[in-house]
């Protein structure tokens, strides 16, 4: 059973330490103390909450509902989403348990995700004291990299409709877990720790099936929808408000060495099985249908179709997108206008 955890483990590991990162730092960051209250406390105590609550019923949840769409504007999500764990646990006791582990015996957003992160990915060779400690450390550390979370968490609840609350995401969709592994491992990456950068990559490609290079830069507000099979290479950039359906690869041409991935702009969406190869560009608000083989620049704002891939409308007079289509999710609109024209 996992513990609950306040701020951090009172055990450091070398592992996970940054090594520029003096003592006094390392000695800051010391957890305060585990609870390991027994699970008959924690389950009683949360259906005393929840009696206190009243009984749920389907008028109360549609209030509830709409309290928190509400709050939906709200900086941070993290009381938000302590409240859809609540009312979920009310409404199935079973998993009172399962919410307190995860969601309701922690203090914040970055240690909720510190400890689900470390779960999934530890093994019998790297633990989970010591993953906890690495990804609470880089979330602690770095501002941006919390609030790309946030960003991916409203990206995810906000285009996918199979998504009903916060918490789904968190806990279950492994296209927003990879992404938020990825995070951390670019990090490591970038201060030069690439033999642990290479690990995490290794987990999350064994565990999530999503195989991102530590060195690719992703934005923030992204959507990997169901995500198994996504292949991103090194030097691949993804910008901001981009969603990209699962089987995706970004990838290279062959043995070409340096710069040699695809850069995705800002607001593009990537259907399922597409691949895109090579230092080419798709410019922002673009969209890639399903099933595409992309070999050279797509324009922005166009809608780009078929192996090898043709702009709808014609290279000439392309349909241009109205829309963001990262947004609207509409993979289908256009496609009677095909064109014949070949990129």
């Amino acid at each position: 059973m996992a513990a609950c955890i306040d701020t951090s483990r009172r055990e450091s590991c070398q592992l996970s330490r940054d090594p520029n990162r003096s003592q006094g730092d390392d000695l800051s960051r010391k957890h305060a103390k585990c609870c390991r209250p027994s699970i008959c406390d924690r389950v009683s105590s949360m259906i005393a909450t929840c009696q206190n609550r009243g009984k749920v019923t389907s008028s109360s949840s549609s209030a509830s509902v709409e309290a928190l769409d509400a709050r939906e504007g709200e900086d941070d999500l993290w009381p938000q989403m302590q409240e859809e764990a609540l009312s979920d646990a009310c409404q199935e006791p079973i998993l009172c348990s399962y919410y307190q582990n995860l969601i309701l015996c922690h203090n914040s957003l970055e240690s909720a995700l510190a400890n689900h992160l470390s779960v999934k990915l530890s093994n019998s060779s790297i633990c989970t004291g010591t993953l906890f400690d690495l990804f609470k450390g880089v979330f602690d550390d770095d501002p941006k990299i919390m609030s790309a979370v946030r960003a991916d968490l409203r990206a995810v609840k906000q285009r996918d409709p199979a998504c009903k609350t916060y918490i789904h995401c968190f806990l279950n969709f492994k296209g927003f877990l990879a992404c938020q592994s990825h995070r951390v491992a670019h990090k490591l990456w970038s201060q030069g720790r690439k033999s642990l950068a290479f690990l995490l990559q290794n987990r999350v490609s064994e565990v999530f099936g999503v195989d991102i290079h530590p060195g690719a830069r992703i934005g923030q507000g992204i959507l990997i929808d169901h995500a198994t099979g996504v292949v991103v290479g090194e030097t691949a950039v993804i910008g901001n408000d981009v969603s990209i359906l699962h089987n995706v690869t970004l990838g290279g041409t062959g043995k070409v060495s340096g710069d040699r991935h695809p850069k995705i702009g800002d607001g593009v969406l990537i259907g399922a099985g597409t691949c895109i190869v090579g230092n080419i560009r798709i410019g922002d608000g673009a969209k890639i249908g399903a099933g595409s083989v992309v070999l050279k620049d797509v324009p922005p704002r166009t809608t780009a179709v078929g192996n090898p891939v043709r702009l709808v409308g014609g290279k000439e007079n392309p349909i241009e997108l109205k829309k963001l289509p990262s947004f609207t999710m509409d993979q289908t609109s256009h496609i009677s206008e095909w064109s014949d024209y070949v990129i």
